[in-house]
């Protein structure tokens, strides 16, 4: 994985710009967390945490190019069911097993 990142900066790889995309998606992720932490009845610093873990799990078993890897308002709806129907504590299970798959 190193290596990759190694071979991609000798190769001429624009770091820049990546750097300032990931800053770009990352500052409008947040208004999209804090939205649908408070669609499924929340507190907001859960949909904060919730999105990292999610970004976090894709970036290191390493995302596509044009990869949509943030919460969505389908995910919002399906999370109302399942903090209702079983907690909160199977929220942190669901969201990492969705980075996954």
């Amino acid at each position: 994985m190193i290596q990759d990142i190694v071979a991609k900066i000798r190769e001429g790889m624009n770091i820049r710009n990546d750097l300032l995309a990931g800053l770009v998606v990352a500052l409008a992720l947040i208004p999209e967390a804090i939205a649908f932490s408070i669609i499924v009845g929340l507190d907001p610093k859960v949909g904060l945490y919730a999105s990292f873990c999610l970004a976090t799990v894709i970036a290191i078993s390493g995302g596509r190019p044009g990869m949509v890897s943030a919460a969505t308002g389908a995910m919002a709806l399906l999370m109302v069911t399942l903090v209702k129907d079983h907690g909160l504590q199977y929220l942190l299970a669901a969201t990492v097993l969705t980075g996954v798959l």
